[in-house]
């Protein structure tokens, strides 16, 4: 069992998709999108502290997207300076990485199974892919 909650993070550059984990650290449950304004520095940190803070969160997984050969391209920059953004703002957080490459795929792939329409599927992919970059971790430290 886990002495807090684990939340994964989706980083684009107009949302953030937000999964969370049950206390035993089995599963990972999408949360939130949180609409963010990445060009105008707005990355809704101050949103996402009130999570933090009212879900007892003590770690955080920020999906790490790189390139096939597995060099960091602009949006994992972009997921790295997320991350140190947070940290700054919140250094007693343990914050790590993880690589997603494939998450959204799999997010997309499990929504177009379940016959979601293409509407419903914009609303709900980033937090999919938040759950997907959540369970991944949550998988790998059982």
């Amino acid at each position: 069992m886990l002495k807090h909650k684990i939340i994964g993070l989706d980083v684009g550059s107009k949302t953030v998709g937000v999964a969370i984990s049950d206390l035993m650290g089995w599963t990972a449950q999408g949360l939130d999108t949180l609409r963010i304004d990445e060009e105008n520095g707005d990355l809704g940190i101050e949103k996402l502290v009130d999570i933090i803070d009212k879900e007892k969160v003590g770690t955080v997984i920020i999906g790490l997207p790189k390139n096939m050969n597995n060099s960091i391209g602009f949006r994992g920059e972009a997921s790295l300076h997320y991350k140190e953004t947070l940290q700054e703002r919140r250094p007693d957080l343990e914050i790590k990485t993880w690589d997603e490459r494939l998450s959204t795929m799999a997010a997309e792939r499990s929504l177009l199974e379940a016959d979601l329409s293409r509407q419903k599927r914009k609303k709900v992919i980033d937090k999919m892919a938040a759950v997907f970059i959540l369970q991944g971790y949550l998988d790998s430290i059982q």
